[in-house]
């Protein structure tokens, strides 16, 4: 599949917590803020946040949801681009109930 992301985690020590840092197809590393896992219609989605340095106070952060598959050879987990905008958005539309019932507790 030419969506692929392959997760490449470093070494706990290389990054802080929470922070993993995602390969694409043409080579380019991007930092992400791990927020959290959902599961729809059976199958696990990835939420993650871009991590940018230009980034203001005043703006939120680029969501970036991905789907959670198994490589075929060598069975890690690997995170694949949703095609799917109904899915995209069904997954999103969780991930902001969840953050919303989260800031009533």
């Amino acid at each position: 599949m030419t969506d692929d992301i392959n997760n490449n985690i470093p070494e706990e020590e290389d990054l802080p917590e929470g922070i993993i840092e995602l390969t694409d197809e043409d080579g380019v590393t991007t930092q992400f803020e791990y927020l959290t896992t959902i599961e729809y219609q059976d199958e696990l989605y990835v939420v993650l946040m871009v991590l940018d340095d230009e980034e203001t106070d005043d703006e939120e952060g680029e969501v970036l949801i991905l789907k959670i598959e198994k490589d075929e050879e060598t069975g890690e987990d690997i995170y694949v681009s949703v095609d799917d905008d109904e899915v995209s958005q069904a997954v999103f539309n969780q991930f902001v109930a969840m953050m919303d019932e989260e800031d009533e507790e």
